[in-house]
């Protein structure tokens, strides 16, 4: 478990622009099974591949022609019960910190798991997900 005061400003960087931070596993079952439309959910981590191009490449994503309805987020190692119930919305695909997941009407439709995001650009992570809202969203 990381210390509140190291992580705050790494979930902030999403709750800053509208990703709402799901801290339980309740949480986590209301939004996918009851929401309505597209919806992404960012499994956010400290690790430097988050800092560097996964949480800029989502925040660009979402500032396009298409995007989610809903925004949503849990933070690896923080909010255990919340991340544990989410990936298993994720499955088949294994645990995966950084990871993206978009939803349609409570489906899993795409999906970047972390060797998708190591080493990748914040640009290439944000059209990989234009890409997957212009199909959905």
């Amino acid at each position: 478990m990381y210390p509140p005061e190291m992580v705050k400003p790494m979930k902030e960087d999403l709750t800053s622009v509208g990703f709402n931070e799901l801290l339980n596993a309740d949480a986590v079952d209301d939004v996918i099974q009851n929401n309505e439309g597209t919806l992404l959910v960012v499994v956010n981590s400290v690790c430097g591949c988050a800092a560097g191009n996964m949480r800029p490449g989502v925040k660009l994503s979402v500032t396009g022609e298409h995007a989610p309805d809903t925004l949503a987020t849990v933070f690896a190692g923080v909010d255990g019960d919340a991340v544990a119930q989410a990936r298993k919305y994720f499955l088949p695909y294994p645990p995966s910190s950084p990871s993206v997941a978009l939803f349609k009407d409570g489906k899993l439709v795409h999906f970047l798991e972390r060797h998708h995001i190591e080493g990748g650009s914040a640009e290439m992570i944000a059209n990989n997900l234009a890409a997957a809202y212009k199909e959905f969203c």
